[in-house]
């Protein structure tokens, strides 16, 4: 399990990732294990509430890396919210290229 990561300036802001808050509490996946430090955000973007729809995926190209081999490996990305997908899908195009097996999306809520 791989929590969406924060910028430094987010996490000081929030005081905490509320994905990886979530990812520690799930019960019952103990065939995943968490590794909070595998997907790393390389860059602060601007809030994803704060644009447009047709800006979401562009605030976010190569925003996120990786710092740890995922290499054939099945990963589930966790996050809170949902609204275009555009973050979910950056990481996840991020983590196929890293050579991840597949990646899921786990969401907490979607907003329309």
């Amino acid at each position: 399990m791989l929590p969406i990561p924060l910028s430094a300036a987010r996490l000081k802001e929030r005081g905490f990732n509320q994905s990886l808050e979530i990812a520690r509490h799930l019960p019952g996946q103990r065939q995943y294990r968490l590794c909070a430090q595998t997907l790393i955000r390389l860059r602060h973007t601007l809030r994803q509430s704060d644009l447009p729809l047709a800006e979401r995926r562009a605030n976010l190209r190569q925003a996120f890396g990786v710092v740890r081999p995922v290499q054939g490996l099945h990963v589930a990305l966790v996050d809170d919210v949902m609204t275009s997908g555009a973050t979910l899908f950056e990481a996840a195009a991020t983590l196929q290229r890293a050579g991840a097996a597949s990646v899921q999306a786990w969401v907490v809520a979607r907003t329309p």
